[in-house]
């Protein structure tokens, strides 16, 4: 992981249009009106039962498409290859859904058997007292409607001896149906589902059928002018809610074949069923697991009378969420569907209300096609903003907020994900420093004061001092890395920095507090490549500070400058550090200044400021600090002599001189 983070950093040097454009501020995302939303939520909802169906339809042709294709690849011709993936899948769904119906009334037919087992655990609880006063209640509640209901009603006379009360006639209802009528009452129900599922199956043909051509057709509707972010966007959504279909089919099977087979092992009665509901219900994102596992923990509650049948499901359950979460879903397809977690349980609650118990299954799929969209059009890019599991904000304005929050705990758990993957020298060149630019803008434009200045600066340097153990653990992996065998051509090719073994620096900041933050940044990177870098505030560059600064064994002094307006200080600084010791290095880091790629303009502006060198990022700053260029001597600046002017001769008057 250490050559893969080193790997280019050293050689990279950015510009001032580099950094300006990451410390610009996104355009602002345009959000719908409150008339175009609530028209297409109420298009949606009233809708439904022509909607539903096309969603439908359209996902299962996403699920299907590349089975069609797998099919033609073979040889087998479109129509032959379309009607047998579509007549498949509706074939296992028909067959699925039979084997839950037969369960199910086996199910219901045994019901009564388990109730001697469910009272004989309600009468344990009472006499242990666990619940008891809530079962208690219950049951006297249930007494007293019983008794009112068997009281005889006072308004009808009451029984005498001389009138016995009369016995009820028992009355038989005979029903007289046709057999049209009973024919009738069974298919009317099936109707709808019916009709519902044979549209949805000539939707999918037609659908697959003409895929090519829809496709052109959604073109030429919205995105002619862009065919390319119009094809992306079409691709990436196949890909997306195919990819999310199938993989979550295979995920759900490997989590409901062990269920199956365990809860069959533990004697859970129709544990066939149980597997089978347990795949269809973790569709349903969140709490379909959960109902999956409820029903079957109530089994094992009502078929055997002790504890441990319950305590053995659960465990099951538990188990196999627990290895399907955390190793089968990342190893199959991760977080590729795009959705943040929020954004799902949103979605289902928004689904579930606009489609009921199928909008909530499809609340995923459909919503992984909204956030595509939104990638791709940018009239939809709010969607994107809502919905999707990618940062909103670039990394450096990330840091930024929560500097700003004088929040350095979560700034400092941001920095420590990226340095994962990257070195310490990288997070600051291309995330802490464009913070930094970010807050010295704020300030140029008069809208941070002092206060939050220092706020700011104080969250930077306490982030600093938290990536310390980082910046330690780096020190010691290149000095591992180092004294191990040569590296192979790849790695020879990489730009390393230069090793600070036995150098001192200073670094310090230029006109401010935020100017500090910087060069603690640069001391700790130094202090990584085995370099002692000690620290020094603005206020120590002061002229009446600078004579204090112990620069005996001081080899380099690095100053550092956020405001790009700061040449004359820089070169009267330089000054005041050469006059204090001759025999001094002093780099200036113009971290805002212009030509940030230009060698040449760097030198030059070296040369004219009498710098020994000119840096504008950590890469650059870094390579001149730990340099073994001798120190550049001080040039001496010619005084003009203040000369009083000539008196003109006096003017003697003629008489006088003779």
């Amino acid at each position: 992981m250490a050559a893969n983070r080193r790997n280019g950093t050293a050689s990279e040097a950015h510009g001032l249009d580099d950094i300006l454009a990451a410390a610009a501020p996104h355009p602002r995302t345009a959000l719908p009106n409150v008339a175009t939303t609530v028209t297409t939520v109420a298009a949606l909802y009233f809708g439904r039962e022509v909607f539903l169906p096309i969603a439908i339809a359209l996902l299962l042709t996403f699920a299907l498409a590349p089975f069609v294709s797998a099919l033609k690849r073979v040889g087998i011709p479109r129509i032959a290859a379309v009607i047998a993936s579509v007549l498949s899948a509706f074939a296992a769904l028909a067959l699925f859904s039979f084997v839950v119906a037969t369960q199910v009334s086996e199910l219901a037919q045994n019901i009564p058997v388990y109730q001697t087992n469910i009272l004989a655990k309600i009468r344990s609880l009472k006499e242990t007292g666990v619940g008891g006063g809530i079962i208690a209640r219950l049951s006297s509640v249930v007494e007293r409607v019983g008794q009112e209901i068997d009281r005889q009603d006072a308004t009808l006379p009451a029984a005498t001896a001389d009138k016995p009360p009369r016995e009820p006639v028992p009355v038989e209802i005979v029903a007289r149906e046709r057999p049209l009528e009973v024919l009738q009452n069974i298919v009317g129900p099936l109707i709808s589902p019916l009709g519902s599922a044979g549209l949805i199956i000539v939707v999918v043909i037609f659908m697959l059928l003409e895929r090519e051509d829809l496709r052109d057709r959604f073109i030429r509707l919205v995105g002619y002018g862009d065919l390319h972010r119009t094809t992306e966007a079409l691709q990436d959504a196949a890909k997306r809610v195919g990819r999310y279909l199938l993989m979550q089919l295979v995920v759900n099977i490997v989590y409901a074949i062990p269920i199956a087979i365990g809860l069959w092992i533990l004697g859970i009665p129709n544990a066939l069923l149980w597997g089978m509901l347990a795949l269809a219900l973790r569709f349903v994102p969140y709490i379909g697991p959960a109902i999956g596992m409820l029903l079957p923990l109530f089994l094992a509650l009502a078929v055997a009378p002790g504890w441990s049948l319950v305590l053995w499901t659960a465990a099951l359950f538990v188990v196999m969420e627990l290895v399907t979460g955390n190793v089968v879903e990342p190893w199959l397809y991760g977080s590729r569907t795009g959705l943040s977690p929020l954004a799902i349980i949103v979605a289902a609650i928004f689904w579930t209300w606009l489609w009921g118990p199928l909008g909530l299954v499809l609340s995923t799929p459909l919503t992984v096609c909204l956030v595509v969209l939104g990638r791709h059009v940018p009239q939809f890019e709010f969607l994107d903003v809502l919905f999707g599991n990618e940062p909103v904000l670039e990394p450096h304005a990330r840091l930024y907020q929560r500097l700003l929050a004088g929040d350095p705990d979560e700034a400092t758990d941001h920095a420590e994900e990226m340095l994962e993957e990257k070195y310490l020298v990288e997070f600051y060149d291309k995330v802490a420093i464009p913070a930094l630019l970010l807050g010295e803008r704020d300030r140029v434009r008069g809208v941070m004061g002092d206060l939050q200045r220092r706020q700011v600066a104080a969250s930077a340097l306490a982030l600093v001092a938290n990536l310390e153990d980082d910046a330690k653990e780096e020190a010691a992996e290149d000095e591992s890395s180092d004294a191990g065998e040569p590296g192979d051509a790849a790695d020879e090719d990489e730009a390393e920095l230069p090793d600070g073994t036995g150098m001192s620096l200073l670094c310090a900041g230029g006109r401010g507090e935020l100017d500090d933050a910087a060069a603690a940044m640069l001391a700790q990177v130094l202090e990584v490549q085995g370099a002692t870098a000690s620290k020094a505030g603005f206020a120590d560059m002061e002229p009446a500070s600078i004579r204090r600064l112990e620069l005996e064994t001081i080899d380099t002094v690095v100053v550092g400058f956020l405001n790009r307006d700061s040449v004359k200080h820089a070169r009267f600084l330089v000054r005041r550090l050469k006059r204090a010791k001759a025999a001094l290095r002093v780099g200036i880091v113009f971290w805002s200044e212009t030509g940030n790629g230009d060698k040449e303009a760097a030198d030059k502006l070296a040369q004219d400021i009498n710098a020994d060198f000119v840096a504008h990022g950590m890469v650059d700053a870094v390579t001149g600090a730990l340099s073994n260029e001798p120190p550049v001597a001080l040039k001496l600046v010619a005084k003009r002599r203040m000369r009083r002017p000539r008196a003109a001769p006096r003017k003697v008057p003629a008489a006088a001189a003779s």
